[in-house]
């Protein structure tokens, strides 16, 4: 615990003289009780971004692919001391579900990515179960988060501007019997939510092709 409390604040600096940090909904996160952060998924360090903007509470579980722990023994370390747990894509590792759902069920937060990995284009991918099923299953709310790197790509010294939307209630992501459909309808609603981020940054558009793009198309795939 104590490294944490160490690398954030360190790691909060760094970001803030290599990025041009804006922040907007804290007054949506949750302090009192567990929750799942949900953002989309543009650039590795996007957890990184996520966290400091944050910045101020328990630690949350990150959940993040078998590859960053495929690095170094120093970095695994480094990874598990500031909560990042390992997910072994298409294996169904439900062993780390299970232990991410009963931390969450007693106050912890967990930042799940529901796409599951990054989009090559920036836009929004095909949304997957589990961080869906994780907050069903911890009966939580789920705070939709944007990511908005300015011109679509993470650069050094650019804008990251990172939005909290109004947290979805618990009562609207439980699946129940008819697990398909509901999931289905909960994917909807952090949609809508996500879709709602990008009006409270107070951007302008330089075109109607470019609100087009940033408005509509992320919401063109299927679900």
């Amino acid at each position: 615990m104590w490294f944490y409390w160490i690398i954030v604040p360190l790691a909060w600096l760094v970001w803030h003289i290599a990025f041009r940090i804006r922040v907007i909904g804290r007054e949506n996160l949750i302090h009192d009780r567990g929750f799942v952060i949900a953002p989309n998924h543009i650039s590795a360090i996007d957890p990184v971004f996520v966290v400091i903007a944050r910045f101020w509470g328990r630690p949350m579980v990150i959940m993040a692919k078998e590859e960053l722990f495929e690095i170094s023994r120093l970095l695994n370390w480094a990874w598990r001391h500031v909560g990042v747990v390992c997910v072994r894509r298409g294996k169904g590792d439900a062993t780390v579900v299970e232990n991410t759902v009963r931390e969450v069920r007693e106050g912890r937060g967990a930042l799940v990515f529901p796409e599951g990995t990054r989009t090559k284009d920036g836009n929004l991918g095909k949304l997957k179960s589990g961080a869906f099923v994780i907050a069903a299953e911890a009966g939580v709310d789920m705070i939709p988060c944007r990511i908005i790197y300015k011109g679509g790509k993470m650069r050094v010294f650019g804008r990251c501007t990172v939005v909290f939307g109004k947290p979805i209630p618990a009562e609207k992501l439980k699946l129940g019997r008819a697990a398909p459909p509901a999931c289905a309808n909960a994917r909807r609603c952090w949609r809508k939510s996500w879709k709602s981020c990008w009006r409270k940054t107070g951007n302008t558009y330089k075109s109607v092709k470019e609100k087009v793009r940033c408005l509509r198309r992320p919401f063109s795939k299927e679900l």
